[in-house]
């Protein structure tokens, strides 16, 4: 065997002069071809951020300006193009008389929006306008008198999925319908997105005591926000029976917030207290409690991202989180008052839409299904009982004219703003409320392509 050392001119993805080691054998044994040649190459080249340069960086770059950079008059805002005479969200406000009106969402200090998140698109939005606006509409209004009723009611009773075409609105309508429900007093559980409970991206142990896969991490975020935004109401509800666990005990008497805040500091009982947690807001019929689910479908694929140690895929209902929200959206567990919403992402290709949710909905596949497709009997279980609640494909004329207004007023515009213009990227867009803003209104000009 020989060793060689050769110097390899210049390439783009090596360094100048890098230096190959390459193991040869010189002579090959008599009767067998020769063996493979094996070259190690080794960069002598570091890069100080190897991630500088990945398409993910680049994507959602959307960001505040600090004050101080602010500083120019092109920056500062206008009177005429600000958006602070837009009225601000309030239960009262949805009625039919205020359909097609732009309402914002107020910054208040338990903003749901700053600790649950929203989903990326609408956060884009949200960042790119100076207000976090959204347009009141119909089936604003139906939602709002849906979740009145649920306010006296098992939750089990309204058990709602909001279906739709893409980019039809469904993330918009159950934030409104969370900000609705806290601003009139609800606890409120909202997962803009559930598909960071089964796609492998924080840990997980198998717990004997459950037999089911504990996510500690993901507990103790979502008990840290669900305690951020429903402090004030956790503070009036109290343990009805003490807690031990792992070193940690808790008396009766000990409120929801302690217990969260307990949780949200130590990952190691987490899950516990998350479990605990929902255990009593179920036993109690003071407070309603909304628990709101976007990505829902994702809790309903047969198969997670997850790996046991055999390296076999874990079902999502083995997996901590994603079992209680199955529970309570099928009704084997229940608010005493309150209401479960679930949106549904149809274009997600990682988790689809499933048969046993389109069966149960009554939604139409893409391809045509057949009592011989394949289904999950315990997701058939889980999914019992969900109502389907279409969001409208498209805005009305008058919603489409209110929220065009809205980012003219922002100088979100890249044409001057006129009814020609209007009326051109609401026939373009087809009224779909997503395609009328980043396609439309955000989008290129004739003039500009």
């Amino acid at each position: 065997m020989v060793l060689s050392l050769s110097r390899v001119p210049f390439n783009r993805s090596l360094p100048q002069g890098t230096l190959i080691c390459a193991r040869t054998y010189a002579n090959s044994p008599p009767g067998q071809q020769s063996p493979f040649r094996i070259q190690n190459v080794k960069s002598t080249g570091t890069s100080k951020n190897k991630k500088a340069f990945s398409r993910k960086n680049r994507i959602g770059a959307f960001r505040s300006m600090a004050p101080s950079s602010l500083t120019v008059p092109v920056l500062q805002p206008s009177p005429n193009s600000s958006l602070s005479s837009v009225p601000t969200f309030k239960p009262e406000m949805i009625t039919e008389n205020m359909i097609g009106q732009v309402v914002a969402f107020s910054q208040t200090p338990n903003d749901p929006i700053k600790y649950f998140g929203t989903p990326k698109n609408m956060l884009l939005e949200f960042r790119l306008l100076s207000q976090r606006c959204s347009v009141i509409r119909n089936i604003t209004v139906f939602t709002a008198e849906e979740l009145d009723s649920a306010a006296a009611e098992p939750s089990h009773k309204t058990r709602y999925v909001l279906t739709g075409p893409s980019g039809c609105g469904k993330s918009f309508l159950l934030l409104q319908s969370v900000q609705y429900c806290l601003a009139k007093g609800w606890i409120v559980i909202y997962i803009p997105r559930a598909k960071a409970t089964v796609n492998s991206t924080t840990t997980h142990t198998y717990d004997l005591r459950t037999q089911t896969y504990l996510q500690p991490n993901y507990a103790q975020q979502t008990l840290r926000r669900i305690l951020e935004v429903n402090s004030a109401n956790l503070e009036t509800l109290t343990l009805r029976e003490g807690l031990n666990y792992d070193r940690r005990s808790f008396s009766s008497g000990t409120t929801l917030a302690q217990l969260a805040s307990a949780g949200s500091k130590d990952a190691v009982i987490s899950s516990v207290v998350l479990e605990t947690l929902l255990n009593e807001l179920s036993r109690q019929s003071k407070i309603p409690v909304l628990l709101a689910v976007d990505d829902f479908q994702a809790i309903y694929n047969q198969k997670t991202a997850y790996r046991d140690p055999h390296f076999s895929a874990i079902r999502p209902y083995h997996l901590a989180i994603p079992r209680f929200i199955l529970e309570f959206a099928s009704g084997k567990r229940s608010f005493p008052k309150g209401a479960v919403l679930g949106a549904l992402t149809a274009m997600d290709p990682a988790f689809p839409v499933t048969n046993e949710l389109m069966d149960e909905l009554g939604l139409p596949g893409l391809h045509p299904r057949s009592p011989y497709s394949k289904r999950s009997k315990i997701l058939q279980e889980y999914a019992r009982g969900l109502m389907n609640l279409p969001v409208p494909e498209e805005f009305s004329p008058r919603e489409a004219a209110s929220v065009f207004e809205t980012w003219m007023r922002d100088n979100a515009l890249t044409a001057p703003g006129n009814d020609e213009l209007f009326l051109a990227k609401y026939t373009e867009s087809a009224g779909n409320p997503k395609a009328f803003v980043w396609q439309g209104i955000l989008g290129p000009s004739l003039n500009q392509i």
